[in-house]
């Protein structure tokens, strides 16, 4: 008997210990969601509003559903739709409904302005930069400022799909969409930089001129055929071989190296002003979203013919190798910032080793009673508020005070 109850303590040791979840490791994760917030939202100020920085070249946006209301996408009139900043989305939307629209290139906050409105003579000011102008003329807008994405006009994350389909951006529309929605594969991510859409490939289709380039599979295999651009993709790294002498637009690099070669990061490319590479080509236009890879910017040709056509597409910014997600992420991951893992790691190697084990203990206590106290608003599908979580610090503290009293040795005098 005693045998088993000791097995059966053994046993229950070991499963604590199994699902024990060590500050160290919880601090290491939340370093991890950090780095992606840095990378993210790292550059940004979030008590200064972006308006005085004018049209922004890519900043994190938010558009408040709680002040611009949602409406039939179809009838969506661009006029009413408005994008604020990460700064307004605290100070000046706290609490309401924000769509996030991850990141939106050239975009001036617009929170505060006209479209605000309060009454047909008044609109409501920003908390921070209370003098704007009454439009951003030169701002962007599509449905993702309603908080709909894709082709399916669906929310994210969905709630009528159980299991949410991994979305990608365009890099041309900067709309979201579903995998299944593509009209073509999706390759494994670290095999790609950037992905266009179908829509967008179908809007500007002398960028089938790059098709080498892509590292989408074509379409059907009648489409290949051996006067097309090819381009090696190395398979570890989907990064671009220039040296192969397949296809034709490796044969036009390499004829224009003789007078107008760049090289960057080992990638070459057209100087500026030179000879046309795609001029003489014919055009081989494919079908579905295309998928592109590391380093494709950097051959894009740059001569004169070529730049008129992105700027009556209104691509020009594809020519910017820094308008790039990565190149953007870059920028934030460069700057200085102490993530929760190195301050708690900092804060236990200042404790000796008894308050060191208390800090851990009372960590491991705090989150065994927030997950309890958490489940209650899963289970009965509640919003957490900042007084929810308030009250449970409160009665945090009192538990640990009435456990300090109880623990008081009574023979003291």
């Amino acid at each position: 008997m005693a045998e088993s109850s000791s097995s059966t303590n053994s046993a229950n040791i070991e499963d604590q210990e199994t699902n024990v979840v060590t500050m160290i490791d919880v601090l290491k994760e939340e370093e991890d969601m950090e780095e992606n917030a840095k990378a993210l939202l790292g550059g940004f100020d979030d008590k200064t509003c972006s308006y005085s920085k004018e049209y922004v070249r890519r900043q994190p946006l938010y558009s408040c559903l709680t002040c611009k209301p949602k409406e039939n996408p179809a009838a969506t009139d661009v006029s009413k739709l408005a994008g604020v900043c990460l700064a307004c989305s605290y100070h000046c939307h706290e609490g309401h409904d924000l769509a996030e629209l991850y990141t939106k290139r050239n975009f001036r906050c617009d929170c505060g302005n006209s479209k605000f409105r309060i009454s047909s003579t008044e609109h409501k000011k920003c908390n921070l930069e209370p003098n704007k102008d009454a439009l951003n003329e030169l701002n962007l807008y599509n449905h993702n400022f309603l908080g709909l994405y894709c082709v399916c006009e669906r929310p994210y994350p969905d709630p009528e799909v159980d299991v949410e389909d991994e979305m990608t951006q365009c890099i041309v529309c900067e709309d979201w969409y579903h995998g299944n929605h593509l009209g073509s594969k999706s390759p494994p991510h670290d095999d790609f930089s950037e992905m266009i859409c179908f829509r967008c490939m179908e809007r500007n289709d002398f960028l089938w001129h790059y098709r080498g380039l892509f590292v989408t599979p074509l379409s059907t295999e009648s489409d290949i055929t051996p006067s097309m651009a090819e381009v090696n993709i190395t398979p570890s790294n989907g990064e671009i071989d220039t040296t192969s002498s397949n296809g034709e637009l490796c044969q036009s690099i390499g004829a224009a190296r003789k007078s107008s070669e760049i090289n960057v990061n080992g990638i070459t490319g057209i100087k500026q002003g030179k000879a046309c590479i795609i001029k003489d080509r014919e055009l081989l236009k494919g079908t579905g979203s295309v998928f592109c890879s590391k380093g494709w910017r950097k051959l894009l040709c740059t001569c004169n013919s070529c730049q008129e056509i992105y700027k009556t597409n209104n691509v020009s910014f594809l020519l910017d190798e820094e308008d790039s997600m990565s190149a953007y992420e870059e920028r934030n991951k460069d700057g200085q910032f102490s993530t929760s893992y190195e301050r708690g790691m900092r804060a236990l190697s200042s404790l000796d080793r008894v308050q060191q084990v208390e800090a851990i203990e009372g960590f491991n206590d705090m989150k065994s009673h927030l997950k309890e106290y958490l489940q209650k608003f899963a289970e009965n599908k509640k919003v957490v508020r900042e007084e929810d979580i308030r009250e449970f610090f409160l009665g945090l503290e009192a538990r640990k005070k009435q456990k300090l009293e109880v623990n008081i040795p009574h023979f003291c005098r």
